[in-house]
C-alpha cells in the first residue's frame, strides 16, 4: 500500500528508538497484521506497510536519509544524489503464492542483507502459522511455530502444554531463555514470544529495577525492598544517594541458556516528592532551610 505516513508512526516508535526496540516493534506487528493470522480487508495492506517501514528503519544508512529528506529520499529523481534509483540503488522483486496467500517480496538491489526483525527471511514469518515457505528452496526448513509465555517463564523456565498438527505434547522451556529465542522441539522450532514484566526490565542476562523512593529516604537512609526473580530482597540505600544513582546485586540476574551463571540486578533509584504537604511538613522544610543557610554549606 503506498502511503506518506511517517515510518515511525507506522511502527509506534519514536525517532530516538534504538534499532533493537524497531525491530521488536516490526515483530509485534508482523505478527499481528499477516494475513494468515488476521483476515481482516486492512491486514495485509497493514502487513505491507509495517514492512516497508521496517525496512527503511533497520537500516543505518536508509534510516539516516529518511530522518534528513523524508520520503523524497526513495522517489524516483529526487533531486541530486536520488535521481533515477533513489540513494540505494534499484530493487529486485519476487512474488509467488503460498496457499491462498498471494505475496511480493522486494529487496534493495544493492547487495545489502535486511534484518527481518528477528526472522530469517521474511518468509519464515509464513512457517509461524503454518510451516514452509514460499520458495521451494525453503520448503525442506523445519516446521517453525510461535509460543507465547510470560517473562517469569521465560528467566526461570517452564513446561508447556502445546497443541501442534492435533497433538498435545509438553514443551520444556529452559531457564534463561529471551523474547525470539528459537527452541527444537522434536520435528518442530518453536520462536519464544516473551511478554513484559512490569517490575523488570532485561538487558541480555541482567535486570533492571526501578526504585521510588521518598527524599527523606535518601536523605536519611533506610531499608527497602526491592523485588528481584527469586523474590524480595532487603538492601539498604545509603544516607545521601542522589537521584539516578544505581545499586548492583550481583548474581540476581537471569540464568545463562548454557552453564550456571547469572547475570547482576541493578536498581535504579528515583526520588518521589510529594505533591501534597501539610502545614506542619511545610514548616519542617523552612527549618531545614534556614539551618542550611547558616550552615558554611550542605557539604
Amino acid at each position: 500500500m503506498a502511503t506518506n505516513n511517517d515510518y515511525y508512526q507506522i511502527l509506534g516508535v519514536s525517532k530516538t528508538s534504538s534499532a533493537d526496540e524497531i525491530k521488536k516493534a516490526y515483530r509485534r506487528l508482523a505478527l499481528t497484521y499477516h494475513p494468515d493470522r488476521n483476515k481482516t480487508k486492512e491486514a495485509e495492506a497493514k502487513f505491507k506497510e509495517v514492512t516497508k517501514a521496517y525496512e527503511v528503519l533497520s537500516d543505518t544508512q536508509k534510516r539516516q536519509a529518511y530522518d534528513q529528506f523524508g520520503h523524497a529520499a526513495f522517489e524516483q529523481g529526487a533531486g541530486s544524489g536520488f535521481a533515477g534509483q533513489g540513494p540505494f540503488g534499484g530493487f529486485g522483486q519476487q512474488s509467488g503464492r503460498q496457499g491462498p496467500f498471494t505475496y511480493t517480496y522486494t529487496t534493495s538491489g544493492d547487495g545489502a542483507e535486511f534484518d527481518f526483525g528477528g526472522f530469517s527471511d521474511p518468509f519464515e514469518i509464513f512457517e509461524q502459522f503454518f510451516g514452509g515457505s514460499p520458495f521451494g528452496a525453503r520448503s525442506r526448513r523445519r516446521p517453525t511455530y510461535s509460543l507465547s509465555i510470560n517473562f517469569m517463564e521465560a528467566v526461570a523456565g517452564a513446561q508447556k502444554r502445546v497443541t501442534i498438527e492435533g497433538r498435545t505434547q509438553t514443551i520444556k522451556i529452559p531457564k534463561g531463555v529471551d523474547d525470539g529465542s528459537r527452541i527444537r522441539f522434536g520435528d518442530y522450532d518453536v520462536v519464544l514470544d516473551v511478554a513484559p514484566d512490569p517490575r523488570f526490565r532485561r538487558e541480555g542476562y541482567d535486570i533492571i529495577v526501578d526504585k521510588n523512593v521518598s527524599f527523606t529516604q535518601v536523605a536519611l537512609g533506610d531499608e527497602v525492598d526491592i523485588p528481584t526473580i527469586d523474590g524480595d530482597v532487603k538492601i539498604r540505600v545509603p544516607p545521601g544517594t542522589e537521584a539516578g544513582a544505581v545499586i548492583r546485586l550481583k548474581g540476581k540476574g537471569v540464568f545463562h541458556v548454557r552453564g550456571h551463571d547469572r547475570g547482576d540486578q541493578y536498581i535504579r533509584i528515583k526520588i518521589t516528592v510529594p505533591k501534597n504537604l501539610t502545614k506542619r511538613q511545610r514548616e519542617i522544610l523552612r527549618e531545614f532551610e534556614e539551618e542550611g543557610r547558616r550552615k558554611s554549606g550542605w557539604f
